[in-house]
């Protein structure tokens, strides 16, 4: 029985997405911008389902892959840069007796940070799928199996930031700059870069850890997989 519901988890989520997705497609503050956010959402869903029986993941890559498109989609309803994090935290605060305490106070931000956290969310929850594309497709081993997935991340990490100023090339005006969510800061694509691969990098060394504890032969197939073949 539990085996039958493991394989059923990728419906289960499809729908769930599905359900969290109309709800938030409801009056977004932005509806180009919205739909500009998720055509590659979309995308990713539509061959995740197509592929489901073909090449299935683990649930656990579903799962990572369906809290990341979560955050996502919420994010593209309110456009980043406006997500109202701070209301919802003054309001939950304001029943232990705290309604003054937003997380803009406690950390002393000045900017909206929902685009950072999912930035960061990216390399920390698809590192492990793209490692699980990788050991089934290239059959990598040891070294190369926790490198690869996080050099794909911060490639794939990279391409969103070119493909974004592209859009904003396209678009231009004030389409661009809800598109883009620099929020006044120069620097803005750097730092996504850098938390998706501080992600990719707690993902990978969580996964290693994991793997050094329960694997016997850890240590052997790392070092292995660092010699030259001839």
């Amino acid at each position: 029985m539990s085996a039958g519901r493991s394989r059923r988890l990728p419906r289960r989520l499809a729908i769930a997405f599905a359900v969290w997705f109309s709800i938030w497609a409801i009056s977004p503050n932005n509806l180009q911008d919205f739909v500009l956010e998720h055509i590659l959402t979309v995308a990713l869903a539509l061959f995740l389902w197509s592929t489901r029986h073909s090449f299935r993941l683990s649930n656990l890559s579903y799962s990572l892959l369906f809290v990341f498109m979560c955050l996502h989609v919420v994010g593209a309803h309110y456009t980043y840069s406006q997500v109202p994090y701070d209301g919802s935290t003054s309001t939950l605060a304001g029943w232990f007796g705290r309604p003054d305490f937003t997380l803009g106070r406690a950390f002393g931000w000045e900017r909206n940070h929902f685009d950072r956290l999912v930035h960061f969310s990216f390399g920390l929850l698809t590192a492990y799928p793209i490692r699980e594309i990788f050991i089934r497709i290239a059959r990598v081993r040891g070294f190369w199996g926790y490198y690869l997935p996080l050099d794909v991340t911060i490639s794939f990490s990279a391409g969103y930031e070119l493909l974004e100023w592209g859009v904003a090339l396209v678009f231009g005006g004030p389409a661009a700059d809800t598109y883009l969510g620099t929020q006044g800061d120069v620097w803005d694509a750097h730092k996504d870069m850098a938390l998706a691969t501080l992600g990719g990098l707690i993902a990978m060394t969580c996964t290693a850890i994991v793997h050094w504890r329960c694997r016997r032969d850890f240590a052997a197939e790392f070092a292995d997989s660092l010699k030259p073949r001839e």
